[in-house]
This record gives C-alpha cells, sequence and structure tokens, in this order.
C-alpha cells in the first residue's frame, strides 16, 4: 500500500469520525428541542388546566363509554324515586350517584337543573345538586326532589344520527340531545340536556357540566 492510499484511508477515516460526531451532535441538539418544546406545551397545557392525553387508549373516551354514561343517568333518576317509594334509602344512594357519576368529589362541576332560578340557578356543589333531586334542604325551599315525582322510565337521545352528538376529545365528551321522563300517569316530558363527561384516573366518565332545559315553546294566536 502507497503512502497515498494511506493518507487517503486516514482522510475518509477522519471525515467519517466527524460526520458520526457531527450526527451525535446534531441528536442531542433535537433532543434539546423537543424536551423544550415537551416542557412549553405541558406548562400551557397546566396554565389553562387542560387535559394532555399521552399516555395512550385507555385514558381516551369512547362512544361506547359516553352512551353508556348517560343512560346509567337515566337510569340512577329513575331508581331514586323507586327507592323512596318502597322506603328504600333513596338519601345515601342519590349521594352516591352524585359522587359516581359526577365530579364533585374530584374537582368543579358546573350544573344548571331543568327546574331552577335566581340566585339558585346554578348548583356548582355537591350539597346544592342533592338538594335539587331529593329535596328536604331549607336551604333550598323551592326544591321539591326533581327524583322523586317518581319516574318510572327515562331514556335519552343525543342530536343527530348515530353519534353526530357526541363530540371527543382525548378524556373529555361533550353531548347535546333530549331526555325523555315518564310518570306514573304514563306522560313522558322532554328536556333538551348538554353534558360534559370527564374521564377520571379510575377509569370512569364524570360530568363535569350539565346544562338542562325544558324545550322553547312559542305562543300561538
Amino acid at each position: 500500500m502507497n503512502k497515498k492510499m494511506i493518507y487517503g484511508l486516514i482522510v475518509i477515516a477522519g471525515l467519517a469520525t466527524s460526520c458520526n460526531q457531527a450526527t451525535d451532535k446534531v441528536k442531542e441538539e433535537a433532543n434539546k428541542v423537543i424536551a423544550q418544546t415537551n416542557e412549553s406545551v405541558q406548562k400551557t397545557i397546566n396554565d389553562l388546566g387542560l387535559v394532555y392525553v399521552e399516555e395512550g387508549a385507555q385514558t381516551i373516551i369512547t362512544y361506547e363509554e359516553v352512551n353508556a354514561a348517560q343512560q346509567a343517568w337515566c337510569d340512577a333518576l329513575v331508581k331514586i324515586g323507586q327507592l323512596k317509594e318502597e322506603g328504600g334509602d333513596y338519601k345515601a344512594f342519590a349521594n352516591e350517584v352524585l359522587s359516581s357519576a359526577y365530579n364533585y368529589d374530584n374537582g368543579k362541576v358546573f350544573f344548571k337543573p331543568t327546574l331552577a332560578y335566581g340566585d339558585q340557578t346554578f348548583r356548582n356543589d355537591k350539597k346544592g345538586a342533592l338538594a335539587y333531586f331529593i329535596g328536604g334542604d331549607p336551604d333550598y325551599p323551592n326544591d321539591k326532589g326533581f327524583a322523586l315525582t317518581p319516574w318510572v322510565k327515562a331514556r335519552y337521545d343525543n342530536a343527530g344520527e348515530k353519534n353526530e352528538g357526541i363530540q371527543i376529545y382525548g378524556s373529555v365528551a361533550i353531548t347535546m340531545g333530549n331526555v325523555w321522563v315518564t310518570g306514573k300517569d304514563g306522560k313522558e316530558v322532554m328536556v333538551d340536556k348538554t353534558w360534559v363527561f370527564k374521564k377520571g384516573k379510575d377509569g370512569k366518565l364524570r360530568i363535569i357540566v350539565h346544562k338542562s332545559a325544558l324545550p322553547f315553546t312559542p305562543q300561538t294566536k
């Protein structure tokens, strides 16, 4: 092997080493940028109180879960009144429902019931929500207990076809549609309903926003 070939191999080896070092440097800088970006994104999320879904599918709400949560709410409403009629502990059950179906024990809930007005239109704490459903709280004298009518059947239907009335954003889902409740006399009442559900660390969906109202009926001449 002559001197020129040896020199050429040395140059090539040097270039390869330099390229590897340059590649490592680029990777290092890229990782720094990614880390800084992630920190910036997470800070924004924390500042805004948002939910950043990155753990995987277990934190993402499915349509099936949303529909099941809505039906569970309807079933619970009926059962509260049924327990009252049968002499059961409807108060304890109603309190349990507010813990399992609503987010009161874990954070904020915005709740605007159907039959509420004035200073007590919005029930942002568990006490106010419980009063609305079962009454008997002197601090809420106008509440007679919506769940104690009693209703013998309740069903829901979201707006649009199939799942068009459901929006899912990671671990948060929004629904809009109607709930129908049927009394002992067989008469069915329809209310407009908007729910926002949040999936907790335990995998359960809980309501963080609940807005309910009677449909607008225009006056006829």
